[in-house]
């Protein structure tokens, strides 16, 4: 730039000129050639997630083995070693589960959790067939007023280990999220 600020370009003979500065649109002589970018992902199947568990026997291997994703159980995922930063909590629908999800989202809203994770959903699994009780459906709606919340119901060929039909329909929208179509 000359002392005027404006940019100094080279006349016919060499010599510098005061002008505005010239963008050029398109290639200028040679292409450059750019390292090729990956053809970008469908949006359903573009994001990893990470499945926390918020207590012991949550499902959250279960989930990962059935929707995709990184099964990071009961600790934080870390990105810092290609783990997925995007957090998916996942807690039983009884009173003790919905108290682990409480405090886990608690957490997240304090901003105490790692750095580099993002809170993408709650995702309840069923701790019984059958409907909650309204107690507890009342606490279900509380932590869906904060964040989404996802309910997966109770599907017995888990409970033997049976993990290779596809995700329940009633957690379509779940699946929509993992990238795993029902």
């Amino acid at each position: 730039m000359g002392e005027s600020g404006d940019a100094v370009m080279q006349g016919n003979a060499g010599q510098a000129t005061a002008g505005p500065e010239i963008w050029v649109r398109g290639p200028v002589g040679e292409a450059e050639v750019l390292p090729q970018e990956p053809e970008p992902l469908s949006a359903a199947g573009a994001r990893r997630f990470s499945w926390v568990a918020t207590h012991g026997g949550a499902g959250s291997t279960t989930l990962a083995a059935v929707f995709g994703g990184h099964d990071a159980g009961r600790n934080w995922p870390r990105p810092e070693h290609g783990e997925p930063g995007s957090v998916l909590l996942v807690g039983r629908t009884h009173a003790a589960g919905l108290d682990a999800v409480s405090h886990t989202l608690d957490i997240f809203r304090r901003g105490d959790a790692p750095p580099g994770l993002d809170l993408d959903a709650i995702v309840l699994v069923a701790d019984a067939p059958g409907r909650l009780p309204r107690q507890l459906v009342q606490r279900v709606k509380v932590i869906g007023s904060v964040v989404d919340v996802h309910r997966v119901p109770w599907v017995p060929a888990w409970r033997t280990g049976d993990l290779t039909g596809p995700p329940p329909r009633e957690s379509a929208a779940l699946a929509r999220l993992t990238g795993r179509t029902p």
